[in-house]
């Protein structure tokens, strides 16, 4: 990774600022993007004050414009690009019945669309490196997740566009990686997207019992230096995944039960 240029978006909180720190510590180069930018220049000098390279890019992912210039601005910087780390997202925790069709749309264009429009516009400058392109995807990715329709049709849908990428680029030697984290200790949840459009503001969930994101931000580095193919991350998470393939009507019932007992769980 020594020298390695890499995008991170989302990167100014959770898995994405872990990352940020895990690739620093390797010795990549950083091009910090998120639409915080206090976070950003405070993640940004702590980097650089401790002997890093980065620098940053205010940018919301579910802009096309503001996509096209986070990648512009990067090879302004550095003049090549590396690794993309699609890590920008959002959540949601509502029933379908109840939940607007634009909050729907929102989680649509933030986790599935910023992870296009991100890749379709720094895959160039990736292929004439032989890079890596990375989705932050979730066991939600794998098995969709009540009241979370539209979480688990976006990280769906990332799957599905990362692995017909990379089979269309099989002989470019790109490199694709899934990261599929099982449920992780962040501010995701306090940021969902509730019933009203508004945010959830606290976890339903108990979250010391969960992984760390710098955990998660271990596991993926290490998976872009070994260019796996995908990860999944938890033990729980793995168990799902596996279990799902053979007796998929139980694990239904057996996530609807675990899910159902959040604090104010909406079914």
């Amino acid at each position: 990774m020594k020298n390695k240029v890499v995008i991170i978006t989302g990167a100014s909180s959770g898995i994405g600022k872990s990352c940020a720190l895990e690739f620093f510590k390797k010795g990549a180069r950083l091009l910090l993007v998120a639409r915080s930018k206090s976070k950003l220049i405070e993640l940004t000098n702590y980097i650089n004050e401790h002997g890093g390279d980065a620098n940053y890019v205010v940018a919301d992912v579910s802009q096309e414009s503001d996509c096209i210039n986070m990648i512009q601005q990067t090879i302004k910087i550095y003049g090549e690009i590396d690794i993309l780390i699609n890590n920008a997202g959002v959540s949601m925790r509502a029933l379908l019945i109840d939940l607007d069709l634009k909050d729907f749309d929102k989680v649509m264009k933030v986790n599935f669309y910023g992870t296009l429009y991100c890749t379709k516009h720094a895959l160039k400058h990736l292929l004439k490196n032989k890079g890596s392109v990375v989705g932050v995807s979730s066991i939600a990715g794998h098995k969709g997740l009540p009241a979370r329709t539209a979480y688990s049709a976006s990280k769906f849908a990332m799957t599905g566009f990362l692995e017909a990428l990379r089979i269309e680029n099989l002989k470019n030697d790109l490199h694709v990686l899934i990261a599929s984290p099982g449920f992780t200790a962040s501010s995701i949840r306090e940021k969902a997207i509730d019933a009203y459009g508004a945010k959830q503001e606290k976890s339903p969930r108990n979250e010391k019992r969960m992984m760390s994101s710098e955990s998660v931000a271990k596991h993926i580095v290490s998976a872009v230096e070994n260019r796996k193919n995908s990860i999944v991350l938890t033990f729980q998470g793995k168990l799902l995944v596996l279990l799902n393939k053979f007796i998929p009507k139980i694990v239904d019932k057996l996530v609807f039960n675990s899910l159902s007992k959040e604090k104010n769980s909406p079914f």
